[in-house]
């Protein structure tokens, strides 16, 4: 627990809360399951996600990638590895610095993220009300 003050909530702001985590959890299934039926892992699929997401690049670093993913450093190492090894992506030592190595998608992981990502952003657009969550801290009226 933190020693931060809490604001005590109302009734309908544990609903909002609830409802929230219930469709969050909800996205998450379909999110796992979407990966696993294109033949991959949901990691797989978030580390892809995360190369081509990289702002204003076409690559991603190890510890930009352990970063996104919230993991060791040596699990998204093991992670690319196995992303290598189903031609999904390359890592190349950086050219600035040699001790740094950067991600790249290969074709295959273009196909495959291509494919999730449009069914994440359909399922993200059945469900855009419901991740429009009131200021819990608001004044009601």
């Amino acid at each position: 627990m933190t020693t931060d003050k809490v604001t005590p909530l109302t009734k309908q702001d544990f609903e909002a809360l609830s409802t929230f985590r219930y469709q969050l959890r909800k996205f998450l299934r379909f999110s796992e399951e979407a990966a696993q039926n294109n033949g991959v892992t949901p990691q797989q699929y978030l580390l892809l996600l995360h190369v081509k997401g990289s702002p204003g690049r076409e690559w991603a670093t190890i510890g930009e990638l352990a970063e996104r993913l919230q993991s060791q450093h040596h699990s998204v190492v093991a992670l690319v590895s196995r992303c290598e090894k189903l031609l999904l992506v390359k890592r190349r030592a950086s050219e600035i610095d040699r001790r740094q190595v950067n991600v790249y998608l290969l074709p295959a992981g273009e196909r495959c993220l291509a494919t999730l990502a449009g069914l994440h952003h359909n399922e993200l657009n059945t469900l855009s009300d419901t991740f429009r969550i009131p200021n819990i801290n608001a004044k009601q009226s």
